[in-house]
């Protein structure tokens, strides 16, 4: 295998290993019935003015499969988390007791079981559109090493590597979404 061809492959996989990673992660957002701290990540808390991710101004912690507690490291930071997670538009109301935030997570139902697998497969498509982008460049860079004097044969051999690993990669996308398509179904 040339140079060239090696250097396709890695480019191709380095772009669809970040596509699968930000698949996973976007999932982890995603609940399935059970109280989890990942389901708080992208909640967002104005301190002082600026945006900050509300793991670096409070502790998450699930007591147990209903129920989130959030302990802020200061306690004028009560009101402007409780906001905070209302404003994510996440489904889940807080209450503030003076010294925690507990949020109970509501079981969730059939309709909205399916309204969290239709966004699990959209950013499944995210994905695939990731590990598509990371193809085209993957193939543009051999064109180019064949405009430069890499022979048909090696070209055709880059490219039939490159569409194996792709197809590797739609692969794992799909198991993804049927485990978590399965999580999010199971009562």
């Amino acid at each position: 295998m040339t140079e060239e061809i090696t250097m396709a492959l890695e480019t191709a996989k380095e772009a669809m290993d970040k596509a699968i990673n930000h698949l996973e992660n976007e999932l982890t957002k995603i609940r399935a019935g059970k109280a989890h701290p990942s389901m708080l990540g992208g909640v967002k808390v104005d301190y002082y003015g600026s945006p900050t991710p509300l793991g670096q101004v409070a502790n998450v912690n699930s007591t147990d499969a209903r129920t989130l507690t959030i302990q802020p490291w200061e306690k004028s930071m009560l009101d402007p988390i409780a906001t905070a997670v209302i404003n994510a538009n996440l489904g889940l109301n807080p209450m503030n007791n003076g010294e925690v935030i507990l949020i109970n997570v509501p079981p969730l139902t059939e309709e909205r079981r399916r309204e969290l697998v239709k966004r699990a497969r959209s950013e499944g498509e995210h994905a695939r559109v990731g590990i598509r982008t990371g193809r085209k460049d993957a193939m543009d860079f051999l064109k180019a090493a064949k405009a430069d004097g890499l022979s048909e044969d090696m070209v055709k051999s880059g490219e039939t590597k490159v569409q194996e690993l792709t197809d590797g990669y739609n692969k794992r996308v799909d198991d993804i979404l049927d485990a978590k398509e399965a999580d999010i179904m199971t009562v």
